[in-house]
Formats: C-alpha cells, sequence, structure tokens
C-alpha cells in the first residue's frame, strides 16, 4: 500500500507540474502575440515617407522596447502643410501596451489632421489637447511639435511636456533648446502652449528624440541630452549625415539600461538659407 501511495503522489505531482507548463507557455504564447501586435500597430502607424525639400536632410531611428511588453507608446511624423512648410512631431504616449499603441495611432493622426487646419504649432498643440480629452481616455501623450520653412530656416515649435530637443551649428556651438513648454496633452483643458523661434542654419542641425534615447536606469536625462548634445556638435563639426547623427544617438541609446522604446528625428540642412 505504501508503494501505491507513493506512485500516486508522484503521478499527481507530474500531472501538476504538467498543467503549470502548459499554462506558463500558454501566458509566454500570449504576452508574445501581444508584444508582437504591439510592434505591428507602431509600425503600421509611422510614416513611410519623409518630405523633401531642396537641401534638407530628415533621418529617423526607431528602436523599439527589448523586454515584455514596454512598447507602444514613442512615435514620430513628418510631413508637408498646405503653405509649403513641414510639421515635424515627436511623442511618448503614457503606458507601454498595445492599449498606448493604439491611443498613440490616434494622437499622431489627430495632430496631423488639425495640422491642415492650423499649422501654428502653440495653437494645434492646444486643440489637438483638446481633441485627445474629449475622446475620454485615461491615457496622455507629451509631444514636441515644429513647423519648419526650409527655404529660410525659420522654425517655430511648441512642446507638451515633452523632453526638450537639441541643436548644433557648423561653427562648433551646440546645446539644448531653452523653451517654457507646457504640460503633456490630455490632462488639462484651455492649455496655452507657449511657441519658440529658431532658424536652422546652413549645415546646422536640430535633434529630436523621446525620453528612452537619453534616459534610464544607467543614466540620468541631463547627462543623456548632454551625450546626444556632444554628438550633435561633432556632426555639424565634421559635415556629417543626418542618418549617421541620427544611428549614433539611437545606438547611444543602448547606454541608459531602459525598457523604453526609443525614437530620433534628425533634421539638417545644407542647402543656402536664405535671409
Amino acid at each position: 500500500m505504501p508503494r501505491k501511495r507513493s506512485t500516486d503522489d508522484g503521478d499527481e505531482l507530474l500531472a501538476r507540474l504538467g498543467s503549470l507548463t502548459a499554462q506558463a507557455r500558454e501566458r509566454a504564447e500570449l504576452q508574445r502575440t501581444q508584444v508582437e501586435l504591439a510592434i505591428a500597430l507602431q509600425r503600421g502607424m509611422l510614416p513611410r515617407d519623409l518630405p523633401t525639400a531642396p537641401g534638407l536632410h530628415l533621418a529617423v531611428r526607431y528602436a523599439p522596447a527589448c523586454y515584455g511588453l514596454n512598447v507602444g507608446g514613442d512615435w514620430y511624423d513628418a510631413f508637408p502643410l498646405p503653405d509649403g512648410r513641414i510639421g515635424l512631431a515627436i511623442g511618448d504616449v503614457q503606458g507601454h501596451n498595445i492599449e498606448a499603441a493604439a491611443f498613440m495611432g490616434q494622437v499622431r493622426a489627430g495632430l496631423r489632421a488639425l495640422a491642415f487646419a492650423t499649422g501654428e504649432p502653440g495653437e494645434l498643440l492646444a486643440r489637438t489637447n483638446d481633441l485627445l480629452l474629449s475622446l475620454g481616455s485615461e491615457l496622455f501623450a507629451t509631444c514636441t511639435f515644429i513647423r519648419l520653412d526650409p527655404a529660410t530656416g525659420a522654425m517655430e515649435s511648441a512642446r507638451a511636456g515633452h523632453i526638450p530637443f537639441v541643436w548644433a551649428t557648423a561653427d562648433g556651438k551646440s546645446g539644448v533648446v531653452d523653451d517654457e513648454g507646457g504640460p503633456p496633452l490630455g490632462i488639462q483643458r484651455g492649455i496655452d502652449y507657449p511657441v519658440t523661434r529658431h532658424r536652422l542654419t546652413t549645415g546646422g542641425l536640430f535633434v529630436l528624440l523621446t525620453d528612452g534615447v537619453v534616459e534610464g536606469p544607467s543614466l540620468a536625462v541631463e547627462d543623456g541630452l548632454e551625450q546626444v548634445t556632444r554628438l550633435a556638435g561633432i556632426a555639424a563639426v565634421a559635415g556629417l549625415e543626418s542618418h549617421a547623427l541620427a544611428a549614433a544617438v539611437i545606438k547611444g541609446a543602448e547606454s541608459v539600461g531602459h525598457e523604453d522604446d526609443a525614437a530620433v528625428l534628425v533634421v539638417g540642412l545644407d542647402g543656402p538659407a536664405r535671409p
């Protein structure tokens, strides 16, 4: 009898282990499917083509999160506006899952659609903010929007809770843009977003990025921005292509120890900017 009971106990243990293993496999498969779906959603919503203009160079890089479900929030966009200028946007949705990826698509689509009614960055962010609040979602998004005139290099920018972007000029100067900004989109109604004016000079660069590029467990955001500023300054002085700088910046994101998406948008001008 003891031998029989021991055998029964062993069979029951094996059965339980088999059941737990099957459940773990199902959860792993479900998680893998969700990750693939979130990445597919995000990649499908990012622009396939970037606008072109004489002397203007745009370059983008995007790296999805590599761990768990930490994917879905970051995006970038670049598109021509009705007046011939170019709209540039980069942002990050709170959360890292399929819901965040879907909300990111709503933000990007809404912002692009509203930009054809008003390309003025401050008003555009204010309208997008009201639109997101009307959707009733509990999510919010950070965003930077720039309106660029490629013929003159004149730029206007507004920022909604997003990290500031980096600039560099061909004469060796570089830094982080010092602007006021406003709160993230989708939190509070009736927000005004201040507009800052810049100029993209010949041989100059602007680098827009998400926090996954410059902030993480291994790197403070100030140090990350300093790292990108240094890279941008070297690239501008050396006359490196925008694509090379974008690749170097996204490569540097590996040092932050993050489990987040990372997106980079580089804007360069080598044409004769008119006063």
